[in-house]
């Protein structure tokens, strides 16, 4: 337990609660601080997250009355970019348990994750035109990428509220779980991930997030790296046996 998360760690993955529940988990300098904490576990012993927060909300978007105070310097330094930006690179896959309001940057922040796993209460939006700001914690290039562009624009230009059932049907969200069953959904994706090859899921992320133009050749490099590995022999012995019986 940190001042501003609750942090949970097991062998193969971690659980991280955002907890300010009286500002519905608004995003502040210190949780900024701490998440890179997070990130810097979890690049030196690669697991599985799982992200979510406290008290109904995941998060309702970075703390107003410290972004009100920010002005060009602030911008520029890319407070909340990098570090979603970094969540996003974590070597392992990211699975955001979202509950409640993603607003602003706490949806740029769900963004950011590999798999998102909603309750029927969700409510995912980016109003910050409103504020006179942009998203531009992600929003603006991550979300055409999620949900297609229509549909991105009627949300960052036009301040559209995805409730759950839309975000499930544009796949923003992998699968509806009721708030008292969300951790437990987000477990069973970790499982699932638990039981491929380790480095295989790490490569496989990190082709999959490699430029247009570095792919065949990413691909191929990748490949070679786990053609060498003593648990590619053993998975595709164990197969073959399997299937002499």
């Amino acid at each position: 337990m940190t001042a501003t998360l609750e942090v949970h760690e097991a062998p193969d993955r971690v659980v991280v609660h955002l907890t300010r529940p009286e500002v519905r988990n608004a995003i502040d300098h210190q949780m900024v601080t701490e998440l890179h904490g997070v990130c810097d576990l979890l690049e030196r012993v690669p697991r599985v997250l799982l992200l979510g927060g406290r008290g109904g909300n995941f998060a309702a978007g970075a703390d107003i009355s410290q972004l009100r105070e920010r002005r060009r310097d602030d911008a520029l330094r890319g407070i909340n970019s990098g570090l979603f930006d970094r969540i996003r690179r974590l070597p392992m896959p990211v699975i955001g348990l979202l509950d409640g309001y993603a607003f602003g940057g706490g949806a740029e922040l769900a963004y950011a994750c590999d798999v998102r796993i909603g309750t029927p209460r969700v409510r995912i939006g980016n109003p910050e035109p409103g504020l006179g700001i942009i998203a531009a914690a992600g929003a603006t290039w991550r979300l055409k990428e999620l949900v297609g562009e229509p549909a991105a624009k009627e949300i960052l230009l036009a301040g559209r509220v995805l409730d759950a059932e839309e975000a499930l049907s544009l796949r923003l969200l992998n699968e509806l779980a009721e708030p008292e069953a969300l951790l437990e959904a987000g477990n069973r994706w970790a499982d699932r991930i638990a039981r491929q090859a380790g480095l295989a899921v790490r490569l496989t992320k990190a082709a999959f997030h490699a430029p247009r133009d570095a792919h065949p050749y990413v691909d191929d490099l990748t490949q070679a790296v786990l053609f060498e590995t003593e648990e590619k022999q053993a998975r595709m012995t164990a197969f073959l046996e399997r299937n002499k019986r």
